[in-house]
């Protein structure tokens, strides 16, 4: 090769196989400096790279000493050091290069100004995106495609959708990006209605062909909680790869489907389908909320035995809530001891919550206390602390530490409630009375709990908790919709112990199913049972 680094053609191909093929990035970069002189392709192979490991600051300096030497960037570029930007969320980097493309006019080009549109929303500022989207001169598919993903990843859901209009507007049709962006941020609002509407048009425009559009009908009727929609959605795959299987795996585990979760599994390996860091994650999960603790050992053992991958902090925190919820507290705390990563707070947590569960109080008060040093600005660990006090008998413990909580500035997160009804979302929050039909909605709790008694079922009544969210969520549904229709109502946190025996009994009542997708896991409530069979 002696010789070759001169011509620059050569010269950038070999910075673009070092950066592709090599983990030492010195072998791209020796090959770039011995390039006598560099042209835009050799400057932008290097941004590229460097981005691509990575190190974007260093994509950075190169488009300085690039911009310093004389040498006009060109559209792929600006586009690539404005993915740099997306990556580290850089704001300042964002509007220098905003900057520099308005000076330089580049700004009239469509795949700089999807760039800009991209770095802006992927630094968080979607007020400049959606400003840099109104003055394209043209806009195309990827200009929509990329703010509703990076809006969506930000939890803007009903924003994401939102675009769609403005799609529709500038007369383009969705395509199986956008489609698969559209179908993520409808899994996670209250209705169903915009996940069919974009199911229907996946199926009228031959985009539900496409692996990622199945994908994110899977995901999207398994959040949704129908269960028999996902896995048509799935069985439609020709070859479902590893993240089809975790999607459908997710979505029977997280309805209370364990046997089902663990059988999909089971067949994901007969697929030959190699498991990823992921799908353990999600077994480890169904285990837990299926009470089948020596299994989920099992398949932690497995996961390095016999696939050779190494237990993350996240598998371990499965694994102490797997232990947890059944009971064996000092094996989890064990656990605590013994992992090979700094433990977070949320471990923490997870193991104080199954102390409050179990009314342990001596390790649920050493759980608070190491949480709390981790994030003293955390609700949770007060709240559950306190909790654990009252259940316990020891209100005076109880009310001491709501004491603390508030002398430390720390509020709980209200919870809240979501339920959907003729194209309607109504929110409910614990303990608001601005909805217009909260007086009925009151006088029907108060009735379902003399029901109760009147008919002997077992309910320990608790006048704190009567207005909590989901309660006036299915007092609502029961005034608002028609009899024997199943009621959906999202929570934004975990449901409580008293509102989970509240609803179960209501479907003693009542021939309803009740679903409630909390912030942890689906409840399908029928009969005076719950899919979850206590474990949450």
């Amino acid at each position: 090769m002696a010789g070759l680094e001169n011509d620059v053609s050569v010269g950038n191909s070999l910075i673009d196989m070092y950066m592709k093929s090599s983990d030492w990035i010195e072998d791209a970069v020796r090959a770039f400096e011995e390039i006598v002189s560099p042209n835009v392709i050799s400057w932008t192979s290097l941004i590229a790279g460097f981005s691509e490991h990575g190190i974007e600051q260093e994509s950075f300096k190169a488009f300085g000493a690039m911009q310093a030497v004389g040498v006009q960037p060109n559209s792929f570029t600006l586009s690539t050091i404005l993915g740099a930007c997306g990556t580290i969320k850089s704001r300042t980097q964002a509007r220098k290069l905003h900057g520099y493309i308005i000076k330089n006019n580049a700004h009239n080009d469509l795949v700089v100004g999807n760039a800009l549109v991209d770095a802006y929303a992927g630094s968080g500022m979607v007020d400049d995106a959606w400003r840099v989207t109104r003055t394209m001169k043209h806009r195309d598919v990827i200009t929509y495609t990329s703010l509703a993903t990076r809006i969506n990843q930000m939890g803007n859901h009903e924003m994401a959708l939102n675009i769609i209009t403005h799609m529709n507007d500038d007369d383009l049709r969705m395509d199986g990006f956008s489609l698969t962006s559209f179908l993520s941020a409808a899994a996670h609002i209250p209705t169903m209605e915009t996940g069919k509407q974009l199911h229907g048009y996946s199926l009228k425009s031959g985009l539900g062909s496409l692996i990622s559009v199945s994908k994110g009908l899977v995901d999207l009727y398994g959040k949704y909680g129908s269960i028999h929609d996902a896995n048509r959605a799935f069985w439609e795959i020709t070859e479902p790869d590893f993240v089809s299987w975790n999607r459908l795996i997710f979505g029977l585990a997280s309805n209370g489907h364990v046997s089902s979760a663990l059988s999909a599994f089971e067949d994901m390996r007969l697929a030959k389908v190699e498991p990823d860091q992921i799908t353990f994650l999600l077994v480890l999960y169904a285990c837990s909320h299926g009470g089948l603790v020596d299994m989920g050992l099992d398949y932690f053992h497995s996961m390095m035995e016999k696939h050779g991958i190494r237990a993350q902090l996240d598998h371990y925190i499965c694994l102490v809530d797997l232990l947890g919820l059944a009971g064996r507290l000092e094996e989890a705390m064990n656990v605590i001891e013994t992992i090979p990563f700094k433990p977070d707070a949320l471990i923490y947590k997870i193991l104080l919550s199954a102390c409050k569960l179990h009314g342990n109080i001596p390790p649920g008060e050493q759980m608070a206390r190491q949480g709390l040093e981790l994030d003293p600005s955390d609700p949770a660990f007060y709240v559950l602390l306190a909790n654990l006090y009252d259940d316990s008998g020891q209100s005076e413990l109880g009310e001491k530490t709501q004491r603390m909580m508030r002398e430390r500035g720390v509020r709980k997160n209200p919870g809240q409630s979501w339920m959907e009804t003729r194209n309607m979302v109504h929110l409910f929050t614990a303990g608001d009375t601005s909805h217009p039909l909260i007086g009925k909605i009151h006088e029907k709790i108060e009735s379902l709990i003399t029901q109760f008694r009147d008919q002997g079922i077992l309910y320990q009544e608790n006048r704190a908790l009567v207005h909590h969210s989901e309660k006036l969520a299915v007092a609502f549904g029961l005034l608002s919709t028609p009899e024997k229709a199943p009621i959906r109502i999202i929570k934004n946190i975990r449901i409580c112990r008293d509102c989970h025996e509240f609803i179960m009994n209501v479907t003693m009542l009542v021939d309803r199913e009740i679903v409630v997708r909390d912030g942890n896991r689906f409840h399908s409530f029928r009969e005076g049972e719950c899919s979850c069979r206590g474990y949450w």
